[in-house]
């Protein structure tokens, strides 16, 4: 890759093989759930709603009922920022394939392209569903950083310098760059996983978050031993 190439060129090469431009929304929040209680043919159904502590229960009718929304803004914002995220790994990956001398670098850039690419997919495809926008190839990543509005924020990026660096490196110098780089990059990620764990709603988007940290934990250990020399 020449060295130079403007990021935003980087990111959008990375996507492209993995993520179709999909059409942008304007909505960015939960959808409506389905209504909480179906016919039943009784207009006079009611429901007791237990009190907090030191209150008394409550009782209210069907039209009444509050359900808590599947998803949250917690979700959406750990995918929207892990696509561009992955997006990074996956130029920092393709580097690797022409720039790394060691053999075992060489084959964990191929283990996280191979598993980031589906998780690109499969977190586009779950935005899109509810018609929230998807990170687009042409947009710089950091426009889904929602820490810049009062949120989680993205974490783990390298920075514009930092990557430019790595491509300009060959060789053990290059296998030094990305496994300190592609260490701090998945930190990141995992840390990232750890916020939505605790503040997002939806089954699904844990059950990602969950396999992001899981798996880039072991990469991350398995990269500290190499940098030792084990």
């Amino acid at each position: 890759m020449v060295s130079g190439t403007p990021r935003i060129y980087l990111y959008a090469a990375a996507l492209t093989g993995a993520l179709l431009l999909l059409p942008a929304c304007s909505e960015d929040t939960e959808q409506a759930p389905a209504d909480a209680a179906s016919t039943t043919g009784t207009d006079d159904l009611t429901v007791i709603v237990p009190g907090k502590p030191g209150e008394t229960a409550r009782t209210v009718g069907p039209d009444d009922i509050e359900v808590e929304d599947p998803w949250n803004h917690a979700d959406v914002a750990f995918l929207q920022m892990m696509i561009p995220h992955h997006a990074q790994a996956l130029v920092m990956s393709e580097l690797a394939e022409t720039r790394a001398s060691d053999p075992r670098v060489r084959r964990l850039a191929e283990r996280i392209e191979a598993a980031q690419r589906p998780e690109i997919l499969a977190m586009a495809g779950w935005l899109e569903e509810r018609g929230v926008e998807v990170p687009r190839t042409d947009e710089d990543p950091s426009s889904y950083d929602h820490g810049e509005h009062g949120h989680n924020e993205m974490q783990g990026m390298l920075t514009p310098q930092q990557l430019a660096a790595l491509e300009r490196a060959d060789g053990a110098e290059f296998d030094r760059l990305f496994l300190e780089g592609m260490i701090r990059h998945h930190e990141g990620a995992i840390a990232m996983g750890g916020d939505v764990a605790r503040d997002g709603a939806d089954v699904r988007v844990s059950e990602m978050a969950a396999e992001v940290m899981v798996t880039q934990q072991d990469e991350v250990d398995t990269m500290r031993a190499m940098l030792a020399g084990d």
